[in-house]
């Protein structure tokens, strides 16, 4: 059976897994589902439509499933999905999903989402990612695989940021961020690549030199952003580490921070 504390409120029609533990004050919608291994901490809401995976943590006073902070959300069905192994910090807030998009909020596995940090209405997170202290993903937002926000770094809405990237502290994304490319400023500007990241990761020196190489061109060489995507995607024919930046080019639309 599910352990559940005495002071919690778990609506009837939950879905808990046996082995999950619910702690003082918190409160189930219920239209959530929380998987094998999930704790929630004291003082903790999760509601709306919301589905939870296996072994997450959420600390106290998070708001999960919570209404869009959208004017035109009108109480629509919409949806929230969250992987396995993820840590959200204390007061985390994620939204719901707008039936003006795909209606769908999805964070993905084995995320790191530290205190005040805000993901909203539709947004996409993807896997090993880290959002520090107070970051903001403003509504719509698509985040890749082991990218790094530092703290107070707001996104605006409708962003890409490719896999791999890293934002500074206090970094203002108002366009869309290449993968493996780290950036910081108000706006943001690009600085370098994540090298040492990339180190970490196990990618080997060949993959990390066509990274370097694929940087130059967007950054460095002069080279029209078209022609430059052209480029970076004849080479990826041939190096599998550039598949980041023709996944990123398939999806970006506002511009890449410069």
């Amino acid at each position: 059976m599910p352990r559940i504390h005495p002071t919690a409120l778990v609506d009837s029609n939950a879905v808990l897994a046996d082995d999950v533990t619910i702690g003082p004050y918190s409160i189930i919608g219920p239209n959530v589902k929380l998987s094998a291994g999930t704790v929630v901490e004291a003082h903790c809401v999760i509601e709306g439509h919301t589905q939870i995976g296996e072994n997450n943590l959420f600390h106290s006073f998070c708001s999960v499933g919570c209404v869009p902070q959208d004017k035109k959300y009108n109480g629509e069905p919409t949806q929230l999905t969250i992987g396995d192994r993820n840590t959200f910090f204390q007061n985390v807030t994620i939204s719901v999903g707008t039936a003006q998009d795909r209606g769908h909020t999805i964070v993905g596995n084995d995320n790191w989402i530290m205190a005040y940090a805000h993901i909203a209405h539709d947004c996409i997170v993807g896997n090993n990612v880290i959002l520090a202290n107070n970051a903001t993903l403003a509504g719509h937002v698509s985040i890749g695989d082991f990218v790094i926000l530092g703290g107070l770094t707001a996104v605006h809405q409708f962003c890409v940021i490719g896999d791999h990237a890293m934002a500074g502290g206090g970094s203002i994304i108002v366009q869309d961020l290449p993968p493996f490319v780290m950036c910081e400023g108000n706006r943001a500007s690009a600085r370098s690549i994540n090298i040492e990241g990339l180190k970490r990761r196990g990618f080997s020196a060949e993959a990390i030199s066509a990274v370097k190489k694929a940087y130059k061109i967007l950054y460095r060489d002069g080279v029209a952003y078209n022609d430059a995507m052209a480029q970076i995607r004849e080479m990826a024919k041939t190096e599998s580490a550039l598949d980041c930046f023709v996944n990123f080019f398939d999806q970006a639309k506002r511009g890449i921070v410069r």
